[in-house]
């Protein structure tokens, strides 16, 4: 009876394995978790300080705190030179569309021209954009690296922060739900 015992135990092992593996990709499919998930110590805090000059050749302004009070406000740190910031550009186009929110920009250790380029050739969602050359304020935001979304409430305070590209999920999921409940309760 105990070899039997002993000789079931791989078995086991390899189902329970099996059994926690099933349950994280389920998890991750219904939206429940996500392994990119980074907590911050900034959700519910008010934002770090904006002083950011603007990229020159643009019709957006710098970025200030002038820009983010008494609006919600969406934040997305990019620069032309990341290959998923060009793969969420689309959504941060239809994010613009929302008359209700206020899509602003910090463009992360990208050359200037790079940058204008980027937003002439694929569209500008941004009613501001802060120039971040050598990362400090990024850092401030605690970004981990491009591209990275927050969202504000109309004090300033940071309510849910998105680590990699948006996508129709990330929209469809987190950042729509949040930006609906925020305009509703005001």
């Amino acid at each position: 009876m105990y070899r039997q015992l002993l000789a079931g135990m791989p078995l086991l092992a390899f189902l329970g394995f099996a059994g926690a593996v099933a349950s994280t990709l389920y998890r991750e499919t219904t939206g429940e978790y996500s392994p990119a998930a980074i907590p911050s110590a900034l959700i519910g805090q008010p934002h770090p300080f904006l002083d950011l000059p603007s990229i020159g050749g643009l019709s957006s302004n710098g970025l200030d705190e002038s820009i983010v009070k008494g609006k919600v406000t969406v934040v997305n740190v990019f620069a032309s030179w990341c290959v998923p910031c060009r793969q969420e550009h689309p959504y941060l186009m239809k994010l613009a569309e929302d008359s209700g929110i206020s899509v602003v920009g910090i463009n992360y250790k990208d050359a200037p021209e790079n940058a204008k380029a980027f937003l002439k050739t694929n569209g500008n969602p941004f009613s501001a954009i802060g120039s971040d050359l050598d990362g400090r304020a990024s850092i401030d935001w605690g970004v981990y690296g491009v591209p990275e979304t927050f969202i504000l409430d109309k004090t300033g305070r940071i309510v849910l922060k998105q680590v990699g590209p948006l996508d129709e999920l990330a929209l469809s999921m987190k950042i729509q739900p949040m930006l609906r409940k925020m305009l509703a309760s005001n």
